[in-house]
């Protein structure tokens, strides 16, 4: 039989003459032969040059006692500074990598070599002239250093002849800082990057003016905008991982004036872990613009109130629903409920935790917050002890056109899903809600503000035992069906409610749609150059919504702190600069004008509510506002009856009657309903007080 070639033999390339014996291994030994030789030469041409530098260069005017002396020792010293040299691994290291480490190494050596021509020569024969030992240790030093650090000299050159052919990009490093000398190095090292760093800048005076790696520290950043244009920089490099929060937002806004692409070190956590590189700078985003401290919260209070319970995420598979499921996975939940409208949402967000979390029961249904026979059947079966109810219609202006809609899902979901989670035990409920509930102007603010005299309405029934007065209003449903039976036991739960404002990428958030039309050449539209949100990101906005939900005891309206609102204007000039483009000039601005119920700037309070402070600084509790609730309830089963008729006056006059603050604006109804022409619906205003 024949046989196949060994495993050796198969991988040994072709023509190759001992297998055993690779080339790498030949080619060490005569590098290591070449440096013996070498050194055997340097240390005795350094010494003979510092006699004949001592006696006028001239051969014959060396002494014959001192020229006798240094030829005898050589041989001894040659083989003792070869065996210094070995110990002290001048012929292990790989040159072409040299830096100081091995320059220590090589210090140390000839320190020792000195040592040893110093004793042995002057013990053995006869003292030498001072100059001798000074000259001759020095010049030792120089040639040995010398031959080894070419080699890196002479690979950086042809590093640099190889790339000049490469275009570079120029680049401006803020940051005259450990990092920023981190990045500078890591630039001029790194075989795979192209940039070149031309200056730095550094509010630091005392470093203007002066070089880092012989890079020009040209100023501060009141010099930005000038060193861009004197040095063309293509690029910007931010490195100040220390720096204070107001510092860096005020650096990044002079640098998106320009058209530079920006880089950032996102903060101290690269630094001291030792993640400097230009690989970790990251692209500048807009949330760095916010001008405030990424929000932090202590999950392990969180983690303790929801470990081991059965969850419910009503809307679960939305932009905060998602996220919900996402940090109360990571609590280790006994079970997780995730319920939603939409199948496409509700997929993704269960392949997701189910493939990141392989333990958790996590169970994934279709429903709506309208059905009430869903809601009966879903919390009769799995009865969870927390609901995050985050399903609602949020879309101001497809809202505005749908007002029956906004009321149906948003007031009346709340209610039913409120009423069977009271129904079947729940203990906490809480409810996402929105700054857009705050003297709302549109159907899908004040539909939200509903939703919290709801929550308000429960919490205030349940402390007063009169949950056999709260209307079940489980008919013009879907899903029509009897109120389940109500048990004294039962009437329990905690029932808040959460309000913040706008989130960064969420769906249907103003970022992504910037981005899409930055990304189709624009235009971008603002609707007036004036309107301010509060912004935050979705995981900050949720780990708040789970800690508000720790801290309930019924009835409160958290309200989050999202810093300072930002100038919707600026932040698309900002979006288009960070894109590598020029507002108005590469892609355009258009101001469209406020749209039906939007209002220039948003309110985190009404004027009848104060601020109380809870445990965290960044969640405060509004006082609620006094009505009625026997009468709202009332009026609420009357706004049920004209959502489910589709009477839409009916409806927007009621939204009015049951929120006083809602100021809607004059609307003009545009569809048809039957016995009214287009062109009477399109004359038709509503007016309300």
């Amino acid at each position: 039989m024949k046989r196949h070639g060994s495993g050796r033999d198969r991988y040994c390339p072709k023509g190759s003459t001992n297998p055993s014996r690779p080339q790498g291994i030949q080619n060490r030994q005569v590098i290591t032969l070449l440096l013996i030789l070498y050194d055997a030469a340097a240390v005795n041409i350094s010494y003979f040059g510092a006699l004949w530098l001592r006696f006028e260069c001239r051969v014959s005017m060396i002494p014959g006692n001192d020229l006798s002396a240094f030829l005898s020792f050589a041989p001894v010293y040659t083989a003792g500074a070869i065996c210094i040299f070995g110990a002290c691994r001048l012929y292990r290291s790989i040159w072409q990598f040299a830096s100081f480490h091995e320059l220590l190494h090589v210090m140390i050596a000839a320190v020792i070599a000195f040592i040893l021509q110093t004793v042995g020569i002057t013990a053995l024969f006869q003292r030498m002239p001072l100059s001798y030992y000074a000259f001759g240790s020095v010049m030792q030093f120089i040639m040995v250093a010398a031959a080894r650090f070419c080699c890196r000299f002479a690979l950086l050159l042809r590093s640099e002849r190889e790339t000049s052919g490469t275009p570079e990009s120029r680049v401006m490093l803020i940051g005259a800082g450990a990092a920023g000398q981190l990045i500078l190095r890591d630039t001029r090292k790194s075989p795979v990057v192209h940039d070149r760093i031309c200056c730095i800048i550094d509010d630091n005076p005392n470093k203007w003016n002066r070089y880092i790696d012989g890079v020009l520290v040209a100023g501060g950043r009141d010099s930005i905008l000038l060193n861009v244009e004197k040095y063309r920089i293509d690029k910007i490099f931010v490195a100040i991982p220390s720096a204070a929060v107001e510092d860096r937002r005020e650096i990044l806004n002079i640098c998106s004036e320009t058209s530079c692409e920006l880089k950032n070190l996102p903060g101290m956590y690269q630094f001291l872990t030792g993640e400097v590189s230009v690989t970790a700078m990251k692209n500048v985003s807009v949330e760095d613009l916010l001008g405030r401290e990424p929000i932090e919260v202590r999950m392990d209070g969180i983690f303790q109130a929801l470990n081991g319970k059965v969850i419910m995420v009503t809307g679960g598979g939305g932009s905060i629903g998602s996220e919900l499921c996402r940090q109360i996975a990571a609590c280790g939940p006994k079970q997780l409920i995730i319920f939603d409208i939409y199948e496409n949402n509700a997929y993704e967000i269960q392949m997701e935790l189910r493939e990141k979390y392989p333990g958790l029961d996590l169970v994934a249904l279709i429903g709506s917050v309208r059905d009430s026979r869903r809601l009966c059947q879903v919390f009769g079966r799995y009865r969870p002890e927390v609901v995050y109810h985050a399903a609602a219609h949020k879309h101001v202006p497809l809202m505005e056109d749908s007002p029956c809609e906004a009321v149906k899902n948003n007031a009346i979901g709340t209610y039913k899903t409120a009423y069977a989670a009271m129904s079947f035990g729940c203990r906490r409920f809480v409810l996402v809600s929105t700054d857009k509930a705050v003297n709302p102007t549109n159907i899908m603010g004040a539909s939200k503000r509903l939703c919290e005299m709801v929550i308000q309405s429960f919490d205030r029934k349940i402390k007063d035992q009169k949950t056999h007065q709260l209307p079940p209003l489980f008919t013009h449903s879907e899903g029509e069906g009897g109120s389940p039976l109500l048990r004294s036991a039962d009437a329990a739960a905690e029932f808040v409610a959460v309000r913040f404002g706008n989130v960064l990428g969420s769906n249907g958030s103003v970022v992504p749609l910037f981005q899409k039309q930055i990304s189709h050449g624009g235009p971008v539209t603002v609707t007036h150059p004036d309107i301010v949100r509060y912004f935050m990101t979705v995981p900050e906005a949720v780990s708040l919504v789970l800690q508000a939900g720790t801290y309930a005891s019924g009835g409160e309206i958290y309200v989050l702190d999202m810093g300072s609102p930002v100038k919707i204007d600026a932040l698309a000039r900002n979006l288009i600069r960070l894109s590598g483009y020029r507002p108005d000039v590469d892609i355009e601005i258009i101001y469209t004008g406020l749209r039906p119920g939007e209002k220039l700037y948003e309110e985190k309070l009404m004027r009848e509510e104060g601020l109380k402070r809870t445990q965290s600084r960044l969640i405060h509790i509004g006082s609620p506002v006094p009505f009625d609730t026997d009468v709202f309830l009332e009026k609420l089963e009357r706004l049920m009856a004209a959502a489910y008729d589709n009477d839409e006056e009916e409806t927007i006059s009621i939204v009015a009657e049951l929120v006083p603050s809602y100021r809607p604006e004059k609307r003009t109804g545009t569809a048809e309903t039957p016995g009214v022409s287009r062109t009477q619906a399109g004359e038709r205003k509503v007016r309300l007080a």
